[in-house]
């Protein structure tokens, strides 16, 4: 659980024993195999986001079996395999919600930070939120599917690059990395920009066309661009590679303050700049059926489930290639 937000390398995670979740109507119990260990994760053990129950459990990316069936509940069958992510609950009576963006629900709650997540053996979560998951992937290969892999997918959509069309990504970890090969697969011409060796060494493998640092001008003008790095100052870095018409589509939940942009530089020429709000289930059901056609190549570094802290303290400080795992 996160015992009291703090820089990473405090240790802002505690260790606890706690009583067994039961699942309520409507409500499956997951026995968690594994959990993916997202951005946002350190982002609330940090504090970036403020917590919004205390003493959390993070974790929204759970791989694991049926456990428990609360009442009501027939959607799964005991001892089936499911994933956890990161929407958990919306009204389903707004406005945005009866239009098919709950994504943008007025009052949606989130695995992880308004209720416990996957940081731990058992997780409840109501039936209409879970998801199947596709056989083709192991249980470490298909957890970052279920937010990385989602996230991704959404953002490149928001990108509106069109296929055969020119992509710039910039970051290249968890989500980056999948979402790279969407678009490889989708016929585009993929240039990611980023800070870390490791993560260009993985790019180029991947079939992207080049890889540079995170402040480098692409080879070419781009159509679009996904800025998966939370670092504000690559907003009119991004915009300024962005040819005619482009839209930069920013993929995270939390981005540090963005430096001032220059209209006819930056923004003039319609290009544009959009932000990534959360997802829907159809952006995962979409995903996950998409991932095995690829076949999408999952890279994950795992972790024992009591170095959770560690996995954290490696994600901040860019010490994991593609995307880290907790094996309970």
């Amino acid at each position: 659980m996160v015992q009291r937000p703090g820089p990473i390398d405090g240790n802002p995670l505690a260790l606890v024993e706690r009583a067994d979740p039961q699942p309520g109507p409507s409500q499956i119990r997951v026995r968690v195999h594994v959990c993916g260990v997202c951005r946002t994760d350190l982002h609330l053990a940090e504090g970036d986001l403020a917590p919004r129950r205390a003493s959390v459990v993070p974790g929204h990316e759970v791989v694991g079996v049926v456990d428990a069936l609360g009442p009501g509940a027939a959607r799964f069958a005991p001892d089936e395999r499911v994933g956890i992510a990161w929407l958990r609950r919306t009204c389903g009576s707004c406005a945005y919600c009866r239009r098919g963006d709950e994504n943008l629900c007025v009052a949606p709650e989130f695995t992880g930070w308004d209720a416990d997540g996957g940081y731990a053996p058992l997780a409840v979560v109501d039936e209409a939120f879970a998801y199947p998951l596709p056989d083709e992937f192991a249980d470490e290969q298909a957890a970052p599917l279920l937010c990385s892999g989602i996230i991704g997918y959404r953002a490149l959509r928001r990108s509106r690059v069109r296929p055969g069309g020119t992509l710039g990504i910039y970051g290249f970890g968890a989500s980056a990395h999948l979402a790279a090969q969407i678009a490889l697969f989708e016929g585009m011409t993929v240039h990611v920009l980023t800070r870390s060796d490791d993560a260009r060494r993985l790019a180029l493998e991947l079939g992207c066309a080049s890889a540079g640092d995170a402040f480098d001008e692409p080879p070419e003008k781009l159509d679009g661009a996904v800025l998966f790095a939370p670092v504000g100052e690559l907003v009119p870095v991004a915009l300024r590679a962005l040819d005619r018409g482009g839209t930069l589509s920013v993929a995270g939940i939390h981005l540090s303050d963005i430096p001032r942009v220059v209209y006819a530089d930056e923004l003039f020429e319609e290009r544009s700049l959009t932000s990534t709000t959360a997802n829907t289930r159809r952006d995962g059901e979409e995903l996950l059926a998409l991932a095995p056609r690829i076949p999408l190549r999952v890279e994950t570094v795992a972790y024992p489930f009591d170095e959770a802290d560690r996995a954290l303290r490696d994600l901040a400080h860019d010490g994991v290639t593609g995307a880290a795992v907790l094996r309970m």
